[in-house]
């Protein structure tokens, strides 16, 4: 990797960092204040809903952004092309959400669904209007600006549904925090970028793009569709409530893990694009992103479900408690979705995007198996068998990798396993610290300096290239 590059790589790292965590961190601030005001059943409700707002948003998608990215030659016509695309798709989707509210709405037999659904669906339309502005701060690798946008729509819609909240607006108040974090994020990309559609929609710039992005969006439909079955289930299975601290939980396991993970993918991806013919280059890149991974995720991870009961106890109360005990097995699920986006990442990469949706079929038949399995016996179990799943999938995703540059699943695991071991053995020694205390904030400030310690000793001692590369970016930024 040049030197140009590198320091390129590094400041993407560092604001593409401080773009998700200080946003995710706004946002969850925010989420443990409404989440005092408004009930699990709240946000069961609109947990019901995602997954066909997610089909929606891959639609609009259709894996372009991605072909953009990747193509290193991309002109004028190319962005006007998919700008106009993503427009159409998205009032497209958003008539099929009007049309279908209905019969959402009765099959969770819960008509206040109608509504909902077709006033959320509105985000879908909002977001299309700035999708390009998004992929261009991405190809340049400049997540600053992105980070301002960011943290100025989190704020805005953040107060805007506390105002609600405590008004008395139950979950319209998250229905219309979406909206207007969407209409201000649109807002300001427009405003911040320069780029400007021009009156042209090319068909040759579409082809090329569809042959690539297609597969991507095929394989996005899969996934999200996979990923919110459980909430559909859930949702249809037992109730609104059990939705709801599931919802909490997954929502806290997924700000270090979904926050990491699309860090990785946003700044690896381009920046392996730019490595895509050096296979010797490529392969030493890519494991040195897997290694610092699995250094920053799994101790994140770890520590969370260990402090998972006085953690969600002060942050949203005591009626979440059911929320604590699923959120720590989640953990051991979500500490794993870095590692497998970029496994996926380089299949793009390669350009081979076919090979990628053929992994996520395989994937999801899988996985439609174990949930099978699994949902009879309670959403406990669900979750457990969730481990099992990620674990797995993790053998199939490297499959591909082994085959196009030589990290097949046990080189990779070598990689990982010391990062892996003492994550959970800071864990047990958490616990093991915690069972003696009883008051819950005493248990947190315990439990992060013990745990704290005993990884940065750890590491320095048994993973010191993972510790020099963590430092020397905390110095130099």
């Amino acid at each position: 990797m040049d030197a140009n590059l590198r320091d390129q790589t590094k400041k993407g790292l560092i604001w593409s960092a401080i773009q998700r965590f200080s946003t995710q961190g706004a946002q969850f601030l925010f989420t443990i204040i409404i989440a005092r005001q408004l009930s699990p059943d709240d946000y069961g409700i609109i947990g019901m809903l995602g997954v066909f707002l997610a089909i929606a948003t891959v639609f609009v998608d259709g894996g372009f952004t991605s072909a953009l990215i990747r193509k290193q030659d991309r002109t004028q016509a190319d962005l006007s092309t998919v700008f106009y695309f993503n427009i159409f798709i998205g009032l497209l989707a958003y008539l099929v959400i009007y049309f279908i509210a209905p019969l959402v709405a009765r099959f969770y037999d819960m008509l206040i669904l109608t509504d909902v659904l077709r006033v959320l669906g509105l985000t879908i339309i909002i977001n299309s209007f700035c999708a390009i502005q998004a992929t261009l701060y991405n190809i340049n690798i400049d997540f600053k600006t992105q980070t301002t946008i960011s943290l100025i729509s989190i704020v805005i819609s953040g107060f805007t549904a506390l105002c609600c909240a405590y008004a008395g607006l139950t979950y319209w108040a998250l229905v219309i925090q979406s909206l207007t974090s969407a209409f201000i994020s649109t807002v300001f990309y427009w405003i911040k970028s320069e780029w400007r559609p021009i009156w042209i929609f090319s068909r040759q710039s579409f082809h090329e793009m569809f042959s690539f992005g297609s597969k991507l969006l095929v394989q996005g439909l899969i996934n999200n569709i996979y990923n919110n079955i459980y909430p559909i289930i859930i949702g249809k299975m037992f109730s609104a409530s059990i939705l709801g601290h599931y919802s909490r939980a997954q929502s806290f396991a997924n700000f270090p893990s979904a926050s990491l993970t699309g860090i990785m993918q946003r700044v690896t991806y381009p920046v392996l694009c730019k490595m895509q013919d050096n296979e010797e280059e490529l392969a030493r890149a890519y494991r040195k992103f897997l290694r610092l991974a699995a250094y920053i995720i799994f101790p994140l991870m770890t520590g969370l479900a260990s402090l998972a009961t006085p953690f969600v106890t002060i942050t949203i109360g005591e009626q979440w408690g059911f929320c604590a005990f699923l959120l720590q097995i989640i953990c051991f699920s979500a500490m794993w979705y870095p590692i497998h986006a970029i496994n996926l990442n380089l299949l793009q990469v390669k350009g081979r995007s076919d090979l990628s949706l053929r992994l996520e079929i395989i994937k999801k038949i899988v996985g439609i198996a174990i949930l099978c399995i699994s949902a009879p016996f309670g959403i406990v179990v669900m979750c457990y068998f969730g481990i099992v799943s990620c674990v797995f999938y993790l053998f199939i995703n490297t499959y591909y990798t082994g085959k196009l540059i030589g990290l097949n699943f046990f080189k990779q695991m070598h990689d990982l396993t010391p990062t892996l071991i003492i994550s959970v053995a800071m864990f047990g020694l958490i616990l093991l610290t915690n069972s003696i205390i009883t008051c819950h904030y005493l248990q947190i400030a315990v439990g992060v300096f013990v745990g704290g310690t005993f990884y940065a000793i750890m590491s320095y001692i048994f993973i010191k290239d993972e510790w020099r590369t963590v430092v020397s970016l905390i110095r130099n930024h």
